[in-house]
């Protein structure tokens, strides 16, 4: 059996997408189950966590002074079920991977977030959810069973139903290294989607719209102005959708219905201008990207990356926040409490926060898992630079304005979340801590947001 060195680099800086605060850690690279096994059974005084492409934003994969399990070397794709829509494959496999090898099999991914750069074993851990919340739930939904390596070196098969389960979606990789899963995938008959979009003049306006109408739809989104002020407060762009059938193609399209050839464009620069987001800057973009909107536009096909992933189509755009990086802050707010919806939406409208990538969407029925983020309710994601003067503070306040109205922040979007917060928002986090303590007592998977939680 190898020991770790065998397939370690020196310690180096190891950062969230946000880039708001790296840290040093030794970084595994595992090739096989057993080299990491080994790597989990190695690790030192400050544990070890697993990692995957690096798309959360803030300190979920970091691990100051101790191990970073990168995973992404396992990334074999063992089998595929073409009838039943089943695939089985390593963690580190991302969706990208998938949807490349999956959509000509007429079969797509049954979640994917803003970005499609991430991986099997992220997405468990994360249970990310995407536009099609209200109707498909989470990642973790869809997963009929996982290998999970625990911390005594042993891997174990976890099935749902279970309290390991539960507590590994959502876990944020703290009770193991997901090692492989296995999926239940979407059928689909062409690779486009079939929107429509409308503009919406302020918050309610929007509210009603997404109350009225999302029942019709697979996916939908609000892009929201939270710069706009007064009677237009929370302006917004509504955008929804589903896979096109193979009748809706125009005849050439026909032709190769579900090739997937996700565009790109030159990556940002690795040095911008600090200040370029300023209040009047995005103010102008948000003026322009709500005015160039149709009114009302329906049956619109586009490709998925454009409907899905359109950041993804500018490699290292998070750049394009400064030196400092940016924070990504989302929160979610139950049916019934959309007076705090409309108060938040207010506060940072007054407050100026130069947020261009803020999105507005309805979550259905919660999941399983203990620190799933989801629950039925109003869920608004907005990226603030980093520097905005105060911006701590602010954030703080409206963490105790979310958890007021039984409400929660995203774990794998957070950078600064107190721990007081976090109990106030998870109730299921006795029970995570209690089965972590069973599972892991010499605490061996740590991460920073673990430390800084006290997780």
């Amino acid at each position: 059996m190898p020991d770790a060195d065998t397939f370690t680099e020196p310690a180096e800086p190891v950062t969230g997408w946000g880039r708001t605060a790296p840290t040093v850690a030794r970084v595994l690279r595992p090739r096989s189950y057993e080299e990491a096994a080994e790597a989990v059974r190695a690790c030192g005084a400050r544990g070890g966590i697993a990692r995957g492409l690096g798309r959360a934003y803030g300190d979920a994969a970091q691990n100051a002074g101790g191990d970073v399990l990168d995973m992404t070397a396992l990334a074999r794709i063992r089998s595929i079920d073409a009838e039943a829509g089943v695939v089985v494959c390593d963690a580190g496999v991302s969706l990208h991977r998938l949807m490349e090898v999956l959509l000509p099999l007429g079969w797509f991914v049954p979640v994917t977030p803003g970005t499609r750069y991430v991986t099997v074993g992220g997405a468990i851990g994360a249970d990310i959810h995407g536009k099609n919340h209200h109707v498909s739930g989470s990642f973790g939904r869809h997963v009929r069973a996982f290998d999970l390596l625990t911390a005594d070196g042993t891997i174990r098969t976890v099935v749902p139903g279970t309290d390991l389960f539960d507590a590994t979606t959502g876990g944020m990789g703290l009770t193991g290294v997901i090692l492989s899963a296995t999926v239940q995938l979407l059928p689909v008959e062409t690779s486009l989607m079939s929107v429509d979009t409308e503009r919406a003049a302020d918050l309610d306006d929007l509210m009603a719209r997404l109350t009225a109408n999302d029942h019709g739809y697979r996916y939908s989104v609000a892009w929201i102005d939270l710069l706009a002020r007064g009677a237009a407060t929370g302006r917004a762009v509504l955008t929804r959708g589903d896979h096109a059938p193979y009748d809706a193609l125009p005849r050439r399209a026909r032709r190769d219905p579900l090739a997937f050839r996700p565009g790109r464009l030159p990556a940002a620069p690795a040095l911008l201008p600090e200040g370029l987001l300023s209040r009047a800057t995005v103010g102008l973009f948000n003026e322009l990207w709500y005015r160039k909107a149709p009114r009302h536009r329906t049956g619109e096909l586009q490709r998925l990356s454009a409907f899905f992933h359109p950041l993804d189509g500018v490699p290292h755009w998070n750049r394009v926040y400064g030196r400092g990086g940016f924070v990504q802050y989302q929160f979610v707010v139950g049916y019934g409490r959309e007076d705090t919806l409309r108060r938040i939406v207010r506060r940072i409208a007054r407050r100026g926060c130069p947020s261009f990538l803020a999105v507005l969407k309805r979550f259905g029925e919660g999941d399983p898992g203990w620190l799933s983020f989801p629950m039925p309710g109003w869920t608004l994601a907005l990226d603030i630079p980093a520097g905005l003067s105060g911006l701590g503070t602010f954030l703080d306040e409206l963490d105790e304005e979310v958890a007021g109205a039984g409400g929660r922040v995203y774990l794998a979007k957070d950078s600064r979340l107190r721990p007081d917060a976090l109990r106030a928002m998870y109730p299921r986090l006795p029970d995570f801590l209690a089965l972590r303590a069973e599972l892991d007592p010499r605490a061996v998977f740590t991460s920073d947001l673990s430390r800084r939680l006290s997780l």
